[in-house]
């Protein structure tokens, strides 16, 4: 039975979990405690690593940071294509932080009136440009505020795939798509006794060696 063949593959992943529990914890307890002060650019990094490398995406906001733009609203777009951390599609990713920029005062509120985590990923996919489930989950993730949902990048679905929670990889997920698979992690998360968040971190780990935002 496949549940069989599955059982060491599960034992190996329970036994990494035990090993850099405390470091996925307390990398957890950073997310929880970013103050708002700092919410802005947690959106701006969202919004700049898909299809980008993280570590691109880092110096872009270091370099916005020391320009301050969150201040004064310049276009961003010569940081974004900058070739030594050059951001994919950087004129469409330069106006969607214009736009969320203009925008954050209104997404500020929206959080600050601390609605339910799966209520408030819909209202940031709807209202900021460049948000899909995916990139929304990430933001609240990083500000502590996913409360058990799921960032659907490729490196968890490959996971998923290889632990048989989905069958199939796809290059794009309809979020009718997005929620079914979200909902058969949070599944496999309980049957396994590995908290969701948690769970997120370790595969991140076992990708890239490293526990990232």
């Amino acid at each position: 039975m496949k549940s069989e063949r599955m059982a060491p593959a599960l034992v190996e992943l329970r036994k990494r979990h035990r090993e850099i529990r405390q470091l996925i914890r307390s990398r957890l307890d950073d997310f929880a405690r970013v103050p708002p002060d700092e919410y802005f650019y947690e959106l701006v990094y969202c919004l700049l690593t898909p299809q980008s490398k993280a570590e691109h995406a880092e110096r872009v906001i270091d370099l916005l940071r020391e320009h301050r733009f969150a201040e004064t609203g310049f276009d961003p777009e010569q940081f974004l294509r900058d070739r030594t951390h050059y951001i994919r599609f950087h004129r469409t990713k330069a106006r969607y932080l214009l736009e969320a920029r203009t925008a954050f005062p209104a997404i500020h509120r929206r959080i600050a009136n601390d609605p339910g985590a799966q209520e408030l990923r819909e209202w940031l996919v709807g209202n900021v440009n460049g948000l899909g489930q995916k990139e929304a989950t990430h933001f609240l993730r990083n500000i502590g505020r996913n409360e058990g949902l799921a960032i659907l990048d490729r490196h968890i679905l490959r996971n998923l795939k290889r632990y048989g929670v989905i069958r199939t990889l796809s290059p794009s997920l309809s979020r009718k798509r997005y929620l079914s698979i979200e909902q058969r992690f949070q599944s496999f998360a309980e049957t396994i006794g590995i908290p969701l968040d948690e769970l997120d971190l370790l595969f991140w780990s076992m990708e890239t060696g490293q526990i990232r935002k």
